[in-house]
């Protein structure tokens, strides 16, 4: 516990000397005692305000500058709006995960420790790094694959990587609780179980055989899907600190002007990127949630490429009926047919009356088609939806939640290569065939037997694995713990944990008091 302490103020010296506390509480009011705690540690140090650059940018580089739990908090708390404010979570959206590369030498070491010596020797020409962000940097490789030279982009942890953010994680929580203690207006905050779900979060993504499962899963759901490729994990090569994959020769979807020279039509590819998210989501049930421009590539002949498989969504059959359903009724505009799914669904409770919530159905989305189709959103529609719906007592549904955030994302980047692009037209006959399909009886034996192969298929896949990710997912999409989960209980343990401590300290503090007393 003292060497808690004792990162805590190291920390805490960070934040003192940042311009971060500042700009925060031009937005958000910071409580008085906060404020002072953090003058005192920054009294004698130089402070480096970025004052060449807006808010915006100042609050971004600071919590750069503080490292990986900063970064990661930053990136957190951007999809927090309910706990710091939408402009706070707008201003902290644009945090970029982008810090220096480590050694070569470095990153060799970490490979042969993770994938062991024997399968070390199977790469050829590591390069240096190619890439890198606080957890892991990226390098390019080669490898003989049933007697084919091939290449592959090996992406590694950073050494001593979960050592350092758990250190300053586990920091972080003990001033969570000491805020939550001392300042009772926090509490409603619940800043404890927002860094715990931090920590969850952050150490699934720091076991790359996590983003590995979920790339292979999505491989399989996918290869079939034309103009749409991922790339093919090795996982002889592939461990909790190294993830060895294909490498792909492709452009970042960013750069529209250097896509439309190679002759790839932008209108077709922002339909695509609508399509196959959707496809993905109703059909699979399985979609990549983090759908930024970074994660997204286009090769020469105007595929799509996904890569970085660290976020990954997933929704139960019934949940993909319904969503399925309920955007086809918004897009026929028959708000009695939305209503019903609801109720059939089990979403709202069987007493809610139909023509009511057909009514607020309706106050969604009639104003949505007097729209121009550059306002037009099935993200913000899901946004709408679940605040109607909620004063029905709707149960929240997270895996929607996310998937929700990540059509907004899917969207802005169709809409960066198509402003035109008329999100209902083009979301129409991917809904259209699932709900065909799915209705045909033929297919749901289909069905039956494909689930059965499925979980056959994911046994080396290591499916508890896919769990524990699934579950840490679930917790990000909704921003909460599930009180039946191992999570929970962890999280029931740390407050115990630091509560121990508090009065451990309270009467370390009163024997020091009446030691003082008695000796002088």
């Amino acid at each position: 516990m003292i060497r808690k302490i004792i990162t805590l103020f190291k920390i805490g010296r960070k934040l003192a000397l940042s311009d971060a506390l500042n700009i925060v509480s031009k937005v958000y009011k910071v409580p008085i005692l906060i404020k002072i705690f953090f003058s005192v540690l920054g009294l004698f140090g130089k402070k480096s305000f970025n004052q060449n650059y807006n808010e915006e940018e100042r609050l971004c580089r600071s919590m750069e500058s503080m490292g990986i739990t900063f970064i990661k908090l930053g990136q957190f708390l951007a999809t927090r709006p309910d706990i710091i404010g939408e402009k706070l979570s707008e201003q902290l959206q644009t945090l970029q995960d982008k810090v220096p590369a480590f050694s070569r030498d470095l990153a060799l070491n970490e490979i042969k420790y993770g994938v062991g010596i024997d399968n070390y020797k199977d790469y050829l020409n590591i390069s240096e790094p190619i890439a890198a962000a606080s957890i892991a940097q990226v390098h390019k490789a080669q490898i003989k694959h049933d007697g084919i030279l091939k290449e592959v982009a090996i992406k590694v942890l950073r050494p001593n990587i979960k050592k350092v953010f758990n250190e300053e994680i586990e920091a972080l929580m003990l001033l969570a609780y000491l805020i939550e203690s001392l300042i009772k207006k926090t509490k409603r905050l619940k800043l404890l179980e927002v860094v715990f779900l931090l920590k969850e979060i952050t150490n699934h993504e720091m076991d790359l055989r996590f983003e590995a499962a979920a790339a292979n899963e999505f491989y399989e759901n996918t290869r079939n899907d034309v103009g749409f490729k991922i790339p093919k994990i090795y996982w002889k090569l592939t461990s909790d600190n190294v993830l060895t994959l294909d490498w792909v020769d492709a452009i970042s979807i960013r750069e529209v002007k250097k896509i439309s020279t190679l002759g790839v039509n932008l209108k077709k590819l922002a339909r695509d990127i609508i399509q196959h998210f959707l496809r993905h989501a109703v059909r699979d049930g399985y979609f990549h949630a983090d759908m930024h421009q970074g994660n997204l590539l286009v090769d020469n002949s105007g595929q799509l490429i996904f890569i970085d498989f660290g976020i990954m969504g997933r929704i139960d059959k019934i949940n993909r009926r319904f969503l399925a359903e309920i955007l086809y009724g918004f897009i026929k505009r028959d708000y009695k047919k939305v209503a019903q799914v609801h109720i059939a669904a089990g979403l709202v409770p069987q007493n809610v009356n139909s023509e009511e919530l057909a009514q607020a159905l309706r106050s969604i989305g009639e104003p949505i088609f007097g729209q121009s189709v550059k306002d037009i959103s099935g993200g913000k529609l899901l946004k709408q939806l679940f605040d109607i719906t909620e004063k029905f007592n709707m149960q929240t549904q997270p895996q929607l939640l996310l998937l929700q955030k990540t059509m907004v994302v899917v969207e802005g980047v169709a809409r960066k290569l198509d402003p035109d692009a008329n999100i209902w037209e083009i979301s129409q006959p991917v809904l259209e065939k699932w709900l065909k399909d799915t209705k045909d009886p033929i297919n749901e034996i289909g069905n039956i037997l494909k689930n059965t192969s499925e979980v056959l298929k994911k046994l080396p896949d290591l499916p508890q694995v896919m769990d524990k990710a699934n579950q840490a997912l679930t917790f990000f999409a909704s921003g909460q713990i599930p009180q039946n989960s191992n999570t929970y209980s962890s999280l029931n343990e740390k407050k115990n944990e630091l509560k121990s401590f508090k009065n451990q300290s309270i009467i370390g503090l009163i024997f020091l008091v009446i030691l003082s007393i008695i000796v002088f």
